[in-house]
């Protein structure tokens, strides 16, 4: 079968795509690696959506995704093998199958991007892990650090200085980069007497070690250079995130790998179109993906008209 709209991704920015996709009596197919909702399943607290004042994550993409579902969207959960963008036809290669559309919507978002230290991987899942809200629990009344100074950074130290018995925050500079809401909302927690917060500005994780699990990390000054172990049972990295474009050769992007495309989400290919995280651009929230995909399926849609 070949569909109006392929969307790849499961993300906010594909959920809005495939709700006006349907909207508009098309057919449509999102093809998701893990879960509806994309990065937004995995945030604790959302407090910048309009007209939600304040709730979870995983809350609002399930309500994203039932809307989606209700209106006909179909899903497939599989990784993408193999692309071929550049006919007329858009042509898909999963473990699922083969799938074909008329137009693509590409809603990849990005994944952690790691700190790249000897035995990063090995404990992986024994210590290291890249989303505090997924595992988060199992560092109950235990020691941890938070790698980053972003917005992901700070709100997993608040959320995770709820769980753990001590959390550090080792940022690279001398101040964070994240939303000031939440940078002195953090800052104003670890001034309380007998909070669990301690931050270390201009400061890197240079070493991580242990046996079976991780037990101990080297902390650098980068302006003193004075090196320290601190001994914790976990560490979340919150550097950062890359977009996960490898397989789109055909495609524009910039340096570090993001999607070029125009105002109308429209990429160098004709019938190609990219949205959220994925892309280019100058701000990646909940509501500017919502926003791309939106665009992109309302042109997407006009572009079926124009050219079937």
């Amino acid at each position: 079968m070949e569909y109006d709209i392929l969307i790849i991704g499961g993300g906010p920015a594909a959920l809005t795509a495939g709700i006006y996709g349907r909207r508009a009596g098309k057919t449509v197919l999102i093809i998701e690696r893990l879960v509806p909702g994309g990065q937004v399943a995995l945030t604790s607290i959302v407090e910048n959506y309009p007209g939600v004042e304040k709730t979870d994550g995983i809350s609002l993409a399930t309500k994203m995704f039932e809307q989606a579902s209700n209106l006909g969207v179909e899903f497939v959960y599989s990784d993408v093998l193999e692309y071929n963008l550049k006919g007329k036809t858009k042509i898909v290669r999963t473990h699922e199958g083969t799938f074909e559309g008329k137009t693509i919507i590409l809603c990849l978002g990005a994944s952690a991007k790691q700190l790249n230290l000897e035995n990063e991987k090995h404990f992986l899942g024994k210590g290291v892990s890249y989303c505090a809200t997924c595992d988060g629990n199992f560092f109950k009344d235990k020691i941890v650090a938070v790698v980053g100074g972003g917005n992901t950074s700070l709100e997993d130290s608040l959320y995770l200085s709820n769980l753990a018995k001590k959390v550090y925050v080792i940022h690279r500079r001398d101040k964070f980069k994240g939303d000031e809401i939440l940078a002195k909302r953090l800052e104003t927690e670890s001034e309380q007497p007998g909070r669990n917060i301690e931050i270390l500005f201009n400061s890197r994780v240079i070493n991580i070690s242990g046996n079976d699990k991780l037990s101990a990390i080297t902390v650098e000054n980068s302006l003193t250079k004075e090196q320290k172990v601190l001994n914790v049972d976990g560490l979340f990295v919150a550097i950062g995130r890359k977009p996960d474009t490898e397989l789109l050769t055909d495609l524009n992007r910039d340096e570090n790998g993001y999607i070029i495309t125009n105002e109308k989400m429209e990429t160098n290919l004709d019938g190609v179109y990219a949205a959220g995280d994925v892309r280019k651009k100058q701000l990646r929230q909940i509501i500017t993906a919502c926003s791309d995909g939106a665009i992109a399926s309302v042109n997407a849609s006009e572009y079926i008209t124009k050219n079937y």
